[in-house]
């Protein structure tokens, strides 16, 4: 009972605690040092258990005596002399390590890393699920002879931030990173993300996966830099397993983000270090092994880690040993001949349930003399387990040979369904291979782990690369190949519609693995000897899978691959359709407003049209029309949202209303409008219900909040400044809480236009920092350059003309060459402002015509009044001969159209200025007389620029 009174709640669990080489099994009072019993006193031991079950957390002294001592008076020195004596067991401060801390004045603390097995394990599987947007594989129930290295890799990645575990193929270098994740995920609040690159064939798709694992949409062909962008600011814990068959790729990648974002950590595997700055090596070594001079006990068998891992694989096969008389021997000599491999222990083990102990060691004596000896200039995953696994193969029956040749075809984890596809046949049914897979399984030649409700597979890598160099007919290959593509394809069309909403970085892995056997599948269809037929099936099934994911470049990879393989039997149905408007899209993106873009687009709109099916209809006619918006046609942008919205009008269907009423929005907005485009706005608000299902399906974008950008702007120009920002700010909190970093920096662009045009500048330079920050995290290219241009814009407000001037010349060539021309009139006006500033009358002047000729050719007429205001100042500007009736008449065709449009806030602006021209005459009545009905009109906003500029004039004397 004393016992029981003196150890903390916490130390009374069934835990076992390890923090470096030792175990504390409080319940038991017990401490073990590499499985050998360490001799402590009662009281030493109380202050261990209390302090060890609390890690990093202080325990005052007052606390601790009341624990160890709960019914004698002690003085703090006791207490001391303890400490000192469990300090001195534990080698407190030998060689580096540390254990416990005293803190003066408030008491002592356990500060070494510590890991639990049995209920903490439960305990630890619910930190990690309380951190969704984790990506970890699941951690192994209990871990033998790893808490060392996970603890000093969790320490040294602490320090140095980028570490490789470095080790021979089967060692256990996955299953340690894994462990280091699960340790360290609360650290991370979460952000630990796993990045299999063993599922990668192509090294240059190392920087695309890892950027689609953390669910960015990077526009650029240059992944790797906008992955480095996004993570400069981040903490943030990436994983990146299996690194030796794209090592130039993912070293490249890792020096990049370890020199670039300071508060990212990297964890690697790989059998041979990266070699590059900033790396740490740890080399995995494998289990201790009992030495072979050494007359072993049971216990003594027990306490080495090669040894307990032989004895609990093959107790989980049902080989139950007790390593009496010369067992302990044996088992010592089976794992000492593997070299402590964990792979290749578990592979022996799993035989003993077959063989026996005893046959088992011959087996392996009689195969593994022969081939340990290989050549030197062998792989290095074939020195140490090529013997291992050709033993094992040789044990297998037939089938399962001939099932683990055909499971070698997959890339990384499968489903039972996958294996089902490709193992059953006219002679082989579902019984067989559900028995062989389990068989495999047990036999430690098949990974498995739970993935929800069901089970994922995996042949390991050493394994997959086995089976794959086994002879194999060529006839049966290809009818593998065809029967795994196949399948995949399958997997596609049942599961294309969830990728859109895939948030989670956990619920993107499973379905990478599956993307992973797609390109394998594609890559074998467009091959020698390949199925053309099957892989335009599966590119146009991949196509809105890439798109989703943001994987533009390899989207017009695969689908210009398709289209190149139409004929005439394929092309012109709905697999062109689909394949030219997701090549026309990653075009889009990927190289501007091109032509190829709009040849795709309008090639797979005329499939659609003499198809007739409308849904089809509407998901082409929306990229088109944000086509043509890109590259200023604005006229052309209009034609396809008014069909849209008579297609979207046949359809009962909230999306399709919301997509349509979005396009015609924007368009009859920046065509002038601004009734109409305000009523449909508010009806793409009103109809647009929150759901899985959105129209960034159809447009990579929410076009609810482009509808909410569009409408603060239209209520600006109507006269509504103070609705206009608070409906522009209401949009980006709306878009921030979508997580979807296109979508936001719409809502960005949109309501800095809002916020300059208000004269709020400080606000607007905060939402134009956001847009950069933005931006250049994503490889926004376009918006990058917007996000200068802004800048410019800003300066030029602020006085400093000059630099303002040279910004947006820059950027304007650099959107032009894009082409992307959606805000080129807007940006002229303020390139025009910061010439007039400069005193360069001449060349204003001149872009002022050139962009009226420009409006009335391509339709952003929502403009036009602003442009002849501005040039009605020019005029006035360069005192040429009859400019003052000049300039009138440019006022008067402004407020003519002002008035036409509905535009109050161009009309204001047109007003004062012709109001200032009229004084300036002396007609000061009449200068009122015209300024006082149009401000009249503004019941709010009174304090924006425009509006208090007016009120001053109407205020002041002649």
């Amino acid at each position: 009972m004393k016992n029981d009174a003196v150890i903390s709640p916490a130390a009374r669990t069934n835990d076992r605690i390890s923090f470096g080489p030792f175990t504390l099994a409080a319940s038991e009072r017990l401490l073990l040092r590499q499985g050998m019993p360490v001799g402590l006193g009662t009281r030493s031991f109380d202050i261990l258990a209390t302090l060890a079950t609390r890690p990093n957390e202080i325990v005052s002294k007052k606390e601790l005596l009341a624990q160890v001592w709960p019914d004698v008076s002690v003085e703090e020195g006791s207490l001391r002399f303890h400490v000192a004596n469990l300090r001195k067991a534990l080698g407190d401060g030998k060689d580096g390590a540390r254990y416990i801390t005293t803190l003066t004045g408030r008491g002592y603390c356990f500060v070494a890393p510590v890991s639990r097995s049995n209920s903490q394990d439960h305990v630890q599987r619910e930190v990690v699920a309380s951190y969704p947007q984790a990506n970890l594989p699941s951690r192994l129930i209990r871990m033998v002879g790893r808490t060392d290295d996970t603890a000093a890799l969790s320490t040294q990645l602490a320090g140095a931030r980028f570490v490789t575990i470095v080790g021979t193929g089967g060692v256990g270098k996955t299953t340690v990173a894994v462990a280091v994740g699960h340790d360290l995920v609360e650290a991370f609040a979460g952000a630990v993300h796993f990045v299999d690159l063993g599922a990668l064939s192509d090294p240059r798709l190392v920087a695309p996966t890892v950027a689609s694992m953390l669910g960015l949409s990077l526009q650029s062909d240059d992944a790797a830099s906008g992955l480095v962008a996004y993570l400069a600011d981040k903490r943030i814990l990436l994983i990146f397993d299996t690194c030796e068959h794209v090592i130039d790729a993912a070293a490249d990648l890792a020096a990049r983000i370890f020199a670039s974002a300071p508060q990212a950590h990297l964890l690697a595997t790989s059998r041979e270090p990266l070699q590059v700055e900033g790396e740490y090596v740890y080399k995995l070594e494998p289990l201790a092994c009992a030495p072979d001079n050494l007359e072993l006990t049971a216990s003594m068998a027990h306490s080495f880690p090669a040894t307990q891992l032989f004895l609990e694989r093959a107790a989980a096969s049902g080989a139950w040993l007790d390593l009496q008389g010369t067992d302990a021997a044996t088992v010592a000599g089976i794992c000492r001949k593997l070299d402590g491999v964990p792979l290749a222990i578990e592979l022996a083990a799993g035989r003993v349930s077959s063989f026996g102990l005893q046959k088992t060691a011959e087996l392996l004596d009689q195969r593994l003399t022969l081939l340990w000896s290989g050549q030197r200039s062998a792989p290095p995953r074939q020195k140490t387990l090529q013997a291992t696994l050709d033993w094992s193969y040789g044990l297998l029956s037939d089938f399962e040979r001939h099932l683990l040749r055909r499971l070698a075809v997959f890339v990384s984890h499968f489903s039972i369904e996958a294996a089902l596809e490709v193992g059953t046949s006219a002679t082989v049914d579902e019984a067989l291979v559900f028995g062989a897979v389990d068989s495999l399984v047990a036999k430690s030649m098949v990974a498995a782990r739970p993935a929800g409700a069901s089970m994922r597979y995996r042949l390991l890598d050493t394994t997959r690369t086995y089976a794959l160099h086994l002879d194999v007919d060529d006839a049966e290959l290809g009818g593998l190949a065809e029967r795994h593509a196949t399948h995949y394809l399958r997997w596609l069309e049942e599961t294309g519609g969830e990728w859109p909403s895939l948030s989670s970085a956990a619920q993107r892995s499973l379905h990478l693995a599956g993307l992973a056997n797609v390109r394998a599948a594609l890559d074998w269809c467009f091959g020698p000897g390949g199925n053309t037929e099957v892989g335009i099936r599966l590119a146009t099934g991949a196509a809105p899978v890439f798109l989703s994911m943001s994987l533009l470049t390899e989207c017009h990879r695969w689908t210009a691959r398709a289209v190149l393989a139409l004929d005439d039997a394929t092309g012109g149905g709905s697999d062109e359709m689909r394949l030219q408007a997701a090549l026309g899209v990653s075009l889009m993106y990927t190289r501007g407003g091109k032509d190829a873009a709009g040849v795709a687009l309008n090639r797979s709109l005329a499939i659609a049209d003499q198809r007739g099916d409308a849904r089809d209809q509407l998901q082409i006619l929306g990229p088109l029309q944000q086509f043509y918006l890109r590259r200023g046609e604005f006229r052309a942008a209009l034609h396809h949202a008014d069909r849209c919205s008579v297609i979207a009008g046949t359809l009962e269907d909230t999306v399709s209303a919301t997509l349509a009423h979005a396009l015609m929005g924007i368009s009859l907005h920046l065509c002038g409008e601004l009734g109409r485009a305000q009523t449909a706005l508010e009806a793409a608000l009103r109809y647009g219900p929150r759901s899985d299902r959105t129209t960034t399906n159809y447009l990579g974008f929410d076009g609810r909040i482009l509808a909410g950008s569009i409408l603060a702007r239209t209520l600006w120009l109507q006269g509504h400044p103070d609705r206009a920002v608070s409906r522009a700010q209401l949009t980006v909190e709306e878009a921030e809480g979508l997580n979807h970093p296109l979508t936001l920096s719409i809502a960005l662009i949109w309501a800095i236009s809002v916020l300059l045009w208000v004269g709020d500048l400080k606000g607007a330079e905060a939402y134009i920092d956001r847009l950069f920050t933005r931006a250049e995290s994503h490889a926004l290219g376009p918006y990058l350059a917007l996000a200068r241009a802004f800048k410019g814009e800003l300066a030029i407000r602020q006085g400093d003309a000059g630099s303002g001037v040279e910004s947006l010349r820059s950027c304007l060539a650099e959107l032009h060459a894009a082409p992307y021309e959606l805000l080129t009139t807007p940006l002229n006006i303020s390139f025009v402002q910061g010439l007039s500033a400069t005193g360069r009358f001449v060349e204003a002047l001149s872009l002022t015509e050139e962009t009226i000729q420009q409006v009335e050719a391509n339709g952003d007429l929502c403009y036009m009044p602003e442009l002849l205001r501005v040039k009605g100042n020019l005029v006035l500007a360069t005192a040429q001969l009859g400019a003052d009736e000049g300039a009138e008449l440019c006022f008067r065709r402004s407020l003519e159209l002002s008035d036409r449009q509905g535009a109050r806030a161009w009309e204001l602006r047109t007003a004062v200025d012709l109001a200032s021209l009229l004084s300036a005459r002396g007609r000061h009545d009449d200068a009122r007389a015209l300024l006082r009905p149009i401000f009249a009109q503004f019941g709010e906003g009174l304090e924006t620029a425009d509006l208090q500029l007016a009120a001053y004039m109407l205020a002041t004397p002649n």
